[in-house]
C-alpha cells in the first residue's frame, strides 16, 4: 500500500514534471509574446510621440518657411517693381531721345528734299525757260556764237581773231570768227583759219527721244537726219569761207556742246567724210579749246623764231661797244693812276710843311738843326724833295 502510494507519488511527481516540461514552453512563449506585444506597445507609442513632434517641428518649419517665402516673396516683388521702375525710365528716356532725334534727322532730310524740290523746280522752270529760247534758231545760233567767242577770248589774244570776217574776196558773206595765222616773215600776209559755230538742235534732240523709247527705226531716221543736216552745214562752210590762199584750205565746223560732238563722233565715217569732202573738221568745246591751245603755243614758237635774228643783232651791237667800252675804261684807269699820283705828291709836301712848322714852334737852333729845312724831304726813291 505504502508502495503503492509512493509509486503513486512519483507518478503524481513525474507527471507533474512531465506536465511542467510540455506546459513551460507555452508559458514562455506566452511570456515572450506578452513582453514582445508589450514592448511593440511602447514602440508604438515611441513612433506616435516622434510622429507628433515631427509633425509639430515640420508644422512649425512649414509655418517659418511660409513665413520666410512669404517675406523673400515680398522684397523680390518690391525689388522687381525697382527694377521694372528704372528700366522703365532708362527705356522712356532712351525711347524718347531717340525718337526726337530720329524726328529731327527725318525733319531736316524733309527740309532738304523740300528744298531740293524748290531747287529742281526752279531748275525745272529754268530748262523750260531755256528750251523756250533754244526753240528760236536766231537765238541759238546766236548762244553758239557767244560761246565760240568766249572759248576764243580765253585762250588767244584780241589780235590773233577777227569776228564777222569776209573771206573770200567780192563775196558778202561773212565768217562769224577767223584765227589769224601768221605768215612766216613779218612780210607775209596773215592766213586765215575760218570757224562757224552750228546748233542742229531738233535734229539730234529727236535722236535723244528715239533712243529713249528703244525705238530702233527712229533712231536710224534721226542719225540719218542728223548726218545730213550736219553735211550741209560742212558744205555751207566750204563754198561760203574757204578760200585758199586768203583763208587755209579747211575750215573748222563748231558744234556748241559736248553731247552733240559725241553724237556726231559715233557716227560711222561721218567725220572723215566731211574732212575728204568739203575739208571741214568738226569740233567741240573741248576739243575746240584743245586745238586753240596748240595754236596758241604754235603762235609762241613763231615769235620766239622771229625775235631770234633780232637778238643776235643785238649781240652784235653789243659786241661792238663792249670793245669801244674796254678802250675808254683803260683810258680812265691810266687817268687814275695819274690821280693817285698826283695825291701822294701832294701827301709827301704836306709832311714837309707839317715839320717845317713844328721847327718853327721849337726855335731857330731845331729849325736850323732840321734836315728838311736843309736839303728838303726826301721822296720815297730817297732823292730830296723840290
Amino acid at each position: 500500500m505504502t508502495d503503492l502510494v509512493v509509486l503513486a507519488g512519483l507518478a503524481a511527481v513525474l507527471l507533474a514534471v512531465l506536465v511542467t516540461a510540455f506546459t513551460l514552453p507555452a508559458r514562455v512563449a506566452a511570456a515572450a509574446r506578452a513582453a514582445q506585444a508589450e514592448r511593440l506597445d511602447g514602440l508604438e507609442r515611441g513612433l506616435e510621440r516622434v510622429e507628433r513632434s515631427l509633425r509639430g517641428e515640420l508644422g512649425a518649419g512649414r509655418d517659418e518657411a511660409g513665413r520666410a517665402a512669404g517675406a523673400l516673396r515680398q522684397e523680390l516683388a518690391a525689388r522687381l517693381a525697382e527694377i521694372r521702375h528704372t528700366v522703365d525710365e532708362k527705356l522712356q528716356g532712351t525711347l524718347e531721345r531717340r525718337l526726337g532725334e530720329s524726328f529731327k534727322q527725318v525733319s531736316e532730310r524733309l527740309e532738304a528734299v523740300q528744298r531740293g524740290l524748290g531747287e529742281m523746280q526752279t531748275l525745272a522752270a529754268g530748262v523750260g525757260d531755256l528750251k523756250k529760247i533754244l526753240a528760236n534758231v536766231k537765238v541759238r545760233g546766236t548762244w553758239g556764237e557767244v560761246q565760240l567767242g568766249a572759248l576764243l577770248s580765253q585762250v588767244l589774244a584780241p589780235e590773233q581773231f577777227a569776228v564777222n570776217v569776209a573771206t573770200r574776196p567780192g563775196s558778202a558773206e561773212r565768217v562769224e570768227f577767223c584765227v589769224r595765222l601768221p605768215g612766216r616773215d613779218d612780210g607775209d600776209q596773215q592766213v586765215l583759219l575760218p570757224i562757224d559755230a552750228k546748233f542742229p538742235l531738233e535734229d539730234w534732240l529727236r535722236l535723244v527721244e528715239a533712243s529713249e523709247r528703244a525705238d530702233a527705226a527712229g533712231v536710224e531716221a534721226a542719225g540719218k537726219a542728223l548726218e545730213q543736216r550736219l553735211t550741209g552745214c560742212a558744205r555751207d562752210i566750204h563754198d561760203k569761207y574757204v578760200c585758199p590762199p586768203h583763208t587755209t584750205d579747211f575750215g573748222l565746223l563748231y558744234l556748241p556742246t559736248e553731247g552733240l560732238y559725241a553724237e556726231a563722233v559715233r557716227r560711222p565715217g561721218l567725220l572723215e567724210a566731211l574732212q575728204r569732202d568739203w575739208r571741214v573738221s568738226v569740233a567741240g568745246p573741248t576739243t575746240l579749246l584743245a586745238l586753240l591751245n596748240s595754236l596758241q603755243m604754235g603762235f609762241r614758237t613763231l615769235a620766239i623764231q622771229r625775235r631770234s635774228a633780232e637778238v643776235w643783232q643785238v649781240l652784235g651791237a653789243v659786241k661792238g661797244e663792249f670793245a669801244a667800252f674796254g678802250a675808254v675804261l683803260e683810258k680812265v684807269e691810266k687817268k687814275l693812276q695819274e690821280a693817285q699820283n698826283s695825291i701822294h705828291q701832294v701827301g709827301v709836301r704836306r709832311r714837309a710843311l707839317e715839320r717845317t712848322l713844328r721847327g718853327v714852334e721849337s726855335g731857330p737852333g731845331a729849325a736850323a738843326g732840321d734836315p728838311a729845312l736843309a736839303g728838303g724831304e726826301p721822296d720815297e726813291g730817297g732823292a730830296p724833295a723840290s
